[in-house]
C-alpha cells in the first residue's frame, strides 16, 4: 500500500472538510446542480475523448494508486543473483521449480527454461512492459484530462448560475440558490483538479517509470543468467540501477 497517496489524499480531504465546518454547515456546500454539472459533466466529456476501455481501465489505475506497492530493486537484485546461483550450479532446468514473487520475472524464468534465444526473449519482455507503460500513459491521461476539464466545467456552471440569477432579479429568493451553483462549481472543479486529477496521474507516471526501470533491472539479470555470467558479475551490473547511497560498498 502507498501510505504517501493514502495520507495526503486523506489529508487533504480533511482539511477541505474542517474548514467548511469551521465556515458554517457542511449542507451548505453541497449543491445538487452543480454536482451535475462539474462531476458527472466532467465524467461525460472525459468519456468523449476516449473509448469505453479505457475510461474503465483508468477508473482501476486510479484505486490501484493507493494498493500498489513500489517494486524493491534490492530485492530483485538479491533474487536475480540467487537464480544465477542456481543456475550456474544445476543449469537453466533447476529454475522451474523456483519460486518467486514477481510475476515479470516469473515470466521471463519461465522463457529462459524453455529454451527460447536471448534475443527473443529480450524481445518478449521488452515489448510485454512497452504494452504495461502504454496502459499506465494512457491512465495518466484520462485522469490529466479531468483535471483539464474539471475546471472549464466548473466555469460553466458558474455562468449557468449567473445567468440564471441575472434573470430573476425581481425575485429576491431565487438569487441564493443561483449564486450557490455560480460559486459552488467553481469550487467542485477545483477540487476536482487539484486534489483528485493532477495527484493521481502525476503518481501514475511515477509508478510508470518505477516500473520501466525495476523490468529492465530483471531482462538485464535474466540474460546475465543466460549467458551464464557469473553471479556476482550480475550482481554489480545489476547495482547499477541503485543510487549510489544505496549500492554496497567495496568491502560489503
Amino acid at each position: 500500500m502507498d501510505i504517501a497517496t493514502l495520507v495526503g489524499l486523506v489529508g487533504a480531504a480533511a482539511m477541505v472538510l474542517m474548514a467548511m465546518v469551521i465556515g458554517g454547515s457542511i449542507l451548505t456546500f453541497i449543491d445538487v446542480p452543480s454536482i451535475l454539472i462539474v462531476v458527472v459533466g466532467t465524467h461525460f466529456v472525459v468519456l468523449m475523448k476516449y473509448s469505453i476501455g479505457d475510461f474503465i481501465s483508468a477508473a482501476s489505475s486510479g484505486m490501484k494508486v493507493i494498493s500498489f506497492k513500489s517494486p524493491n530493486c534490492d530485492e530483485l537484485i538479491e533474487k536475480i543473483v540467487e537464480l544465477a546461483d542456481m543456475a550456474r550450479k544445476s543449469g537453466l532446468l533447476a529454475l522451474e521449480g523456483a519460486e518467486i514473487d514477481d510475476p515479470f520475472m516469473r515470466k521471463g524464468i519461465g522463457l529462459l527454461v524453455d529454451g527460447h534465444d536471448g534475443e527473443v526473449v529480450r524481445s518478449i519482455l521488452e515489448k510485454d512492459t512497452k504494452m504495461a507503460s502504454a496502459r499506465h500513459v494512457s491512465g495518466a491521461g484520462v485522469f490529466k484530462s479531468m483535471a483539464d476539464i474539471a475546471p472549464a466545467m466548473g466555469m460553466i456552471g458558474t455562468l449557468v448560475g449567473l445567468v440564471a440569477m441575472l434573470s430573476n432579479m425581481d425575485d429576491p429568493k431565487s438569487i441564493g440558490p443561483a449564486m450557490a451553483v455560480a460559486l459552488l462549481t467553481t469550487l467542485y472543479g477545483a477540487i476536482m483538479a487539484n486534489m483528485i486529477g493532477i495527484p493521481i496521474a502525476d503518481k501514475l507516471n511515477l509508478r510508470n517509470d518505477e516500473e520501466k526501470i525495476s523490468r529492465q533491472l530483471i531482462i538485464d539479470g535474466l540474460l546475465g543468467i543466460q549467458a551464464g555470467q557469473n553471479p556476482r558479475v550480475i550482481e554489480q551490473v545489476l547495482h547499477g540501477y541503485l543510487a549510489e547511497s544505496s549500492r554496497p560498498s567495496a568491502e560489503e
